[in-house]
């Protein structure tokens, strides 16, 4: 094992805890969990935009003592909370489990209600930002044309120019086949099976961008004997809450817990292939969201490696297999930090023979969702980002690895590696790259 947090067959003991201290979800008060803070600054030190950005304040003024001052009923939100990236180390780093990213949130719900201008261009590049899913419905309707505009230099000068979104990155290709569309089209599961079932919550960028992961994450389960579910699902809320848009946010949980509420209750467990949706449904819906079946769909969330491991003998499913890929440069998120599975990857992979994954580092990509993609953050968000260019560098590898689709933005673009994700190698090893027959549809009961 390597020194991430060992899952076990309760998943209760993974589940998360958030303060509740609401005493009504329309008037969040985090007041008492600020006194918890002692001020050892444990949080400023772990923070990468203040690491680098000397007029950031950091998440200790940003959470507690923010929260500490709005005792004077006067006080405003202060705006470097904006500057958050929401990358949620801090919450991994606070000795004293301060709800640090909850109060990030929070208050940025609130500064964006109550102190930004809804006729501003920030606002509505927020929104945009925030909004992806909905963008990415309409591009992917003509995708080669969407792909052809959205690279134009014209294109990105006028975002950068007029919207504030940066023209130093390429916006990212729209597949020209939807995981959906792949799904209906195959006709659906394969497998029916009343004790192994699982609900895949493949997010925006699966379905939109990286179909691939989607595919490999229903043809490695299925190599399993599971049954998998595809429910009705809107984005998960994470560029939501990092942009303060938490009524978007709460719509869009809306849909998703109903949804994925009645998949537990037909003996499915959820799981999510970008580990930025699964901290999405385990933690932040809970405390943010008082929806019926909120702490069901939290406590039966899974990230699809960590699932895998705990549920099947991994070791001897892969004993035998080989892969022929150039050496990996593996790079965990921090949101799968914060659920503990970083390190997963390594172990997992370690296992099939010709792959040889060096793991980068625990420095964050610097990216965070929407945050590297505003032109006011590229440049901070390139310097947090170059301790992990330097160490993939190092690790004489010709190809990234990772869990979250931004941070497979971020290594592409500050390495030009080639960026899989770890489901991918799995599919490689297990079913091979000539033997991925599609069989949904008159499914094969188990």
């Amino acid at each position: 094992m390597s020194d991430t947090e060992q899952p076990t067959d309760d998943h209760a003991d993974d589940e998360f805890e958030p303060i509740q201290v609401f005493p009504e979800p329309e008037e969040m008060d985090l007041r008492p969990g600020a006194d918890n803070c002692y001020k050892c600054s444990t949080c400023d030190t772990n923070c990468p935009v203040a690491e680098v950005d000397d007029e950031f304040p950091g998440p200790k003024f940003q959470g507690p003592e923010q929260w500490r001052l709005k005792r004077q009923d006067d006080h405003d939100i202060d705006d470097s909370v904006m500057k958050c990236s929401n990358c949620m180390r801090c919450d991994h780093a606070c000795p004293s489990e301060v709800p640090l990213s909850q109060m990030h949130n929070t208050a940025r719900g609130e500064y964006v209600a109550e102190n930004m201008s809804k006729r501003s261009l920030e606002y509505w590049r927020n929104r945009l930002l925030s909004n992806y899913g909905t963008m990415a419905r309409i591009g992917s309707k003509v995708p080669r044309l969407t792909n052809f505009v959205m690279g134009l230099s014209i294109t990105k000068l006028v975002n950068d120019r007029l919207l504030g979104i940066t023209s130093e990155r390429e916006f990212p290709e729209f597949a020209t086949e939807t995981f959906r569309t792949w799904w209906a089209d195959r006709g659906g599961a394969a497998i029916q099976s009343d004790d192994r079932r699982v609900a895949y919550f493949h997010g925006c960028y699966s379905n939109y961008n990286t179909p691939e992961v989607g595919k490999a994450m229903v043809r490695v389960f299925e190599h399993f004997g599971y049954e998998v579910l595809v429910p009705d699902q809107r984005c998960s809320g994470t560029p939501m809450y990092a942009n303060g848009m938490l009524g978007d946010a709460r719509r869009a949980a809306e849909t998703n817990v109903p949804e994925l509420a009645a998949a537990i209750e037909d003996g499915a467990a959820v799981i999510a292939s970008c580990t930025s949706c699964s901290m999405s449904l385990r933690q932040e819906y809970p405390e943010l969201f008082d929806l019926e079946g909120v702490h069901e769909v939290s406590d039966n969330t899974w990230e699809a490696l960590e699932y895998l491991r705990v549920h099947e003998d991994l070791e001897a499913a892969l004993s035998g297999t080989a892969v022929d890929l150039p050496d990996l440069a593996y790079h965990a998120p921090c949101h799968a930090r914060n659920q503990g599975l970083d390190g997963q990857a390594i172990e997992v992979l370690d296992a099939i023979d010709g792959v040889d994954a060096h793991d980068v580092g625990d420095s964050c990509s610097g990216i965070s969702g929407t945050y590297g993609w505003k032109s006011e953050n590229y440049d901070t968000s390139m310097k947090i980002g170059e301790e992990m260019f330097e160490h993939m560098e190092r690790a004489d590898a010709d190809t990234g690895l990772t869990e979250c689709p931004t941070c497979a933005m971020q290594m592409e673009h500050g390495t030009g590696y080639e960026i899989k994700h770890p489901l991918q190698v799995l599919e490689t090893a297990l079913i091979g790259e000539n033997d991925r027959s599609e069989t949904g549809g008159g499914a094969e009961s188990r």
